[in-house]
């Protein structure tokens, strides 16, 4: 079966292979390195206990591989990271990433397969204070982000008059306002519904999704073979019902 699924997506393939093809180079080595930063739930997750990784990403991925005959690789990166690793070929592909204007100067996407809002969050004690995007907006407000993320990128459109206040991984923006350090932060709706059942201390700003993003993995830029091979597999799994079973598994929504 596993054969067959790939003699099928390389018909789909035009003629015109190149030979350095990162699908080449994997399929020659039998092996996919995956490069994922492991602190984004629930899309990947590393568990300190076992240093493997899990997530709705981490499923992607495996099947992927399974369905290619190779075996996977996950590579550690972080999100400053995230995008070099790409274009120095320390892994093949990452795990999902927002589409941004930045990044698609110096890396491929995939088809996306996950679409999803901005949402900032603060203290639940001070909801009232901030208690829409405007309210954030301000002299005095401290706004936290992760150094490299896309939310990084959307707080400086934003927020334009609050301070705002990168952290580097493995530091998370969230935990800057459970600490007292940030008045808020932004986040994709995904991790913002999971964040605020984990530490209840949080509150969303529930002023609306704003700037809806795609999700999408990352490939070597000018490998359009590598890049419409996945893209091919992501439209294939989308008829199957794959990732429908995947959102459902994890309860997600994608917008």
């Amino acid at each position: 079966m596993k054969k067959l699924i790939l003699l099928a997506l390389m018909v789909l393939l035009p003629l015109s292979v190149n030979a350095e093809s990162k699908l080449d180079q994997i399929l020659a080595s039998g092996e996919l390195k995956v490069g994922t930063t492991g602190d984004w739930d629930p899309m990947t997750m590393k568990d300190p206990a076992t240093n493997k990784y899990k997530g709705f990403d981490i499923d992607v991925m495996n099947e992927l591989a399974k369905d290619m005959g190779v075996k996977i690789t996950f590579v550690p990166t972080e999100w400053k990271t995230i995008v070099s690793g790409i274009t120095s070929g320390r892994y093949d592909i990452s795990t999902s990433v927002t589409k941004t204007p930045k990044r698609a100067e110096v890396a491929g996407f995939t088809s996306t397969y996950y679409k999803y809002g901005t949402v900032p969050l603060v203290l639940k004690k001070n909801l009232k204070k901030f208690s829409t995007w405007d309210s954030l907006n301000k002299n005095g407000v401290k706004i936290a982000t992760t150094l490299g993320t896309s939310q990084e990128q959307k707080a400086k459109e934003f927020f334009p008059n609050s301070t705002l206040k990168s952290v580097e991984a493995p530091a998370r923006d969230f935990q800057e306002v459970l600490a007292g350090r940030a008045d808020g932060n932004i986040t994709s709706s995904t991790e913002a519904n999971k964040l605020v059942i984990k530490y209840p201390q949080l509150a969303i700003v529930q002023d609306g999704e704003k700037n809806p993003a795609f999700l999408a993995m990352m490939v070597p830029k000018k490998d359009s073979v590598w890049n419409e091979y996945v893209s091919k597999w992501i439209e294939k799994k989308k008829s199957s019902g794959f990732f429908e079973q995947l959102l459902a598994k994890y309860n997600l929504k994608s917008l």
